[in-house]
């Protein structure tokens, strides 16, 4: 088979321009595909540019080859197919995950939606002839643009950050199989009390009505990468400057749709104090003080509620030693290779006790 080329030699850019106006449709609808063209090589390649005309293609720079776009389209003048011959139109750059998907390098970019756009398209393609499962495709705030194009061939949202967006492809047949956004947030409270018996409580600058007057104990949100035990002692720290070491979980409590639909795990956590001079966090909290055990038992949004008044008397066994909590453990696993917090009790058995100040 033969293929028509168009030639700076053989054809005016009159023509030329008149063409693509002829071919702009099949432009914007364009797939890349691989085609082979025998019995002639190309005397000469063009690409579209911003006014609409067709010029022949040179050795661009890296810059010059973004400004240009996709790369060089060649058309057969008596025929239908496109071919694409050029370093310019490849995939995206990217490296394999462990679970036969590729995650796109989000720091090489290209910054041009129309660069993108059928640089995506051809990976895609040539991602499915590999028959890789998932794209993870994670677009900077600075590459914000890009999002629309990702989205039209059909990307989907997985999740989103200050500093970017994640949108995911899953290429095979049936329903996806990545995995979804985080479903959980992770609060934890911290129960400190001294030598005098009295428990470190905080009363919240901002809270519901209801809970106006209430004082409690401190309180936050585990942070990205932040163990459970280092969070209650940070929170506690950050609202009250108060040291503390943390002693063991108490008790936990699961529930479903609340922020953002999401599931929430609090950890209640014994800790100990170090230090006694209050310093409060005045961004966030209103008041914190030393308050008597049976006084802040006492209050009566703890006493007519089931759960607090069950999370204190947990915490009141334990520090009679009549209740076991869930101590942290450093254990490596060969699973991930990783270091993780194993949280459960230990116990003597030669006492029932439990181990520990």
């Amino acid at each position: 088979m033969e293929c028509s080329l168009f030639s700076s030699k053989s054809m005016p850019m009159s023509e030329i321009a008149h063409m693509e106006r002829t071919y702009s449709s099949q432009l914007s609808s364009f797939r890349p595909q691989f085609c082979t063209c025998r019995g002639i090589s190309p005397k000469a390649s063009y690409s579209s540019t911003p006014n609409n005309t067709y010029m022949p293609k040179k050795a661009p720079s890296p810059v010059d080859q973004e400004k240009i776009g996709a790369g060089n389209l060649l058309y057969q003048i008596n025929g239908t197919n496109s071919s694409l011959f050029s370093r310019n139109m490849r995939t995206l750059d990217a490296f394999d995950d462990e679970y036969g998907g590729v995650i796109v390098d989000s720091e090489r970019l290209p910054a041009n939606p129309n660069v993108f756009a059928f640089m995506l398209r051809f990976s895609i393609s040539h991602w499915k002839a590999e028959e890789k499962k998932g794209i993870w495709l994670k677009l900077p705030v600075e590459k914000s643009d890009l999002v629309p194009v990702a989205v039209k061939e059909g990307f989907e949202y997985h999740h989103a950050e200050r500093e970017y967006v994640m949108l995911t492809y899953w290429l095979p047949e049936g329903p996806s199989m990545l995995p979804a956004n985080a479903s959980h947030q992770v609060g934890v409270g911290g129960f400190v009390i001294n030598d005098k018996n009295e428990v470190l409580v905080v009363q919240e600058k901002y809270c519901a009505p209801t809970f106006t007057g209430l004082w409690k104990i401190p309180t936050g949100f585990i942070v990205e990468s932040e163990e459970i035990f280092t969070g209650a002692v940070r929170e506690v720290k950050e609202e009250t400057g108060i040291e503390t070491e943390f002693v063991e979980v108490v008790a936990f409590r699961h529930v479903h749709n609340v922020a953002f639909e999401k599931s929430d795990l609090f950890f209640i956590c014994m800790l100990k104090p170090l230090s006694t001079q209050i310093m409060v966090d005045d961004h966030e909290i209103q008041a914190a003080k030393w308050m008597p055990l049976v006084e802040f038992v006492e209050q009566p949004l703890i006493q007519e509620d089931c759960m607090f008044k069950k999370v204190i008397d947990i915490c009141i066994a334990r520090l009679g030693k009549r209740y076991c909590g869930l101590s942290v453990h450093q254990l490596a696993s060969r699973f991930d290779g990783r270091t993780s917090s194993l949280y459960y009790n230990v116990v003597d058995s030669q006492n029932i006790n439990c181990i520990g100040n």
